[in-house]
């Protein structure tokens, strides 16, 4: 097959947004509904801090929106993930299995912790955790050894696995959970980029025993900054909040804390800015939708690349669209991104991947030919909400 040309890929992608000339962001917000009039209100009485309305407001439109029965609001998504993983037991010197293609953010959560981030392989069919993969590879690795989960190699404990669903796209997640109950390991959803995304009619985030989402301003909705942690967990909840809030014992007058705990809960000015963005999160989810079929339409047939539709048993909120070019292709990634951006047309590669990184190349790792091979062929291209007009 031939290689992509860059006008065609351009032309396609301009078709696909209906010509929009000019520069095109990757992801912006988009602030359509209450949001003046909640940040103003929050203005007004003097709110703006850690305590207010729109906080317990912003919790309860989360729970209710993804089904899971609470949500804790915090700074940020890296927040959520150190908090969930410290819920999840994780103790210094542990494992924590999480995939080689992720943002920083996973790996660094895991650090926080004292914990060591053992990487893994993806999926292509969901640019994920590959499940199938990973049970072979811990077959080989690794054995439950009094109720817990031993790395035989460097004899330390694997506490948890976090996938993470990437550019909003389900991870196999049924079969995740197989795998982690055979090999007795806490599953961490990083739900980060999938808010508004379902698996088999159940919205990621509310599969494991707890997990972390993001609000950051290029995500589907924004608090400016901002995370939460989503769990079924009724002790895990309260202990969450606790965490959250310095580990502070409510009292009246009184500071007394009860262990280490973290500045990490959200200020109700950005809640108040969640709330507002939180009413149109059905309608933004629906125009990216429109937009993920626009550019497969627009990108049918040009040669080189395709473009990356959500997996089986998915609805994903295609939070970032991405092309994938062909085998073949991959030395034509950089000229792509140059002519994309040369153009206005704002595209990236995939993050670069963890293991490459200096202070985690030395981290535990199985054979990564999947995520390698995706670091090479992904480019991410224009996402927000709004490039496409529908009635």
């Amino acid at each position: 097959m031939a290689a992509p040309d860059s006008n065609a890929v351009i032309a396609a992608l301009r078709a696909a947004v209906l010509g929009r000339q000019g520069n095109i962001p990757l992801h912006e917000p988009w602030f359509i509904g209450n949001e003046w009039g909640y940040v103003k209100d929050c203005l007004d009485t003097g709110w703006v801090s850690s305590a207010g309305k729109y906080v317990d407001r912003f919790e309860a439109s989360l729970s209710g929106y993804t089904g899971a029965r609470h949500a804790i609001a915090v700074v940020n998504g890296t927040a959520a993930l150190h908090i969930c993983l410290k819920l999840a037991g994780v103790q210094p010197g542990d494992e924590v299995l999480i995939p080689a293609l992720t943002f920083i953010a996973t790996a660094n959560a895991v650090s926080y912790c004292g914990a060591t981030p053992h990487f893994v392989d993806s999926a292509y069919a969901t640019l994920g955790l590959d499940p199938a993969k990973l049970y072979d590879y811990l077959a080989d690795i690794a054995e439950v050894r009094g109720g817990m989960c031993v790395n035989r190699k460097s004899g330390a404990t694997i506490r948890a696995v976090v996938p993470m669903h990437t550019f909003g796209h389900p991870v196999e997640i049924e079969s995740l959970l197989e795998v982690a109950g055979g090999f007795r390991l806490e599953v961490v959803e990083d739900a980060a980029e999938s808010l508004g995304s379902v698996y088999k009619g159940r919205h990621t985030g509310t599969f494991g025993k707890v997990s972390a989402l993001s609000f950051n301003g290029n995500k589907v909705i924004t608090t400016g900054g901002g995370g939460a942690v989503l769990t079924n967990d009724d002790h895990l909840a309260k202990h969450a909040k606790h965490l959250t809030t310095t580990a502070r014992l409510p009292h009246q007058w009184s500071f007394i804390h009860d262990e280490v705990g973290y500045n990490y809960r959200l200020p109700n000015i950005n809640a108040a800015l969640g709330c507002a963005q939180i009413e149109q999160l059905s309608e933004f989810v629906r125009r990216k939708r429109e937009l993920a079929a626009a550019y497969r339409n627009a990108f049918f047939g040009v040669s080189g690349l395709v473009f990356f539709t959500e997996p089986a048993g998915a609805c994903s909120n295609y939070w970032l669209n991405a092309l994938m070019l062909d085998q073949a292709s991959t030395g034509c990634r950089d000229g792509l991104l140059d002519a994309f951006n040369a153009h206005g047309i704002m595209a990236r590669p995939v993050w670069s991947l963890m293991h490459r990184l200096p202070m985690y190349q030395n981290c535990p790792r199985m054979p990564l030919e999947v995520a390698e091979d995706l670091e090479r062929r992904l480019i991410n291209i224009p996402s927000s909400p709004f490039l496409v007009a529908t009635p």
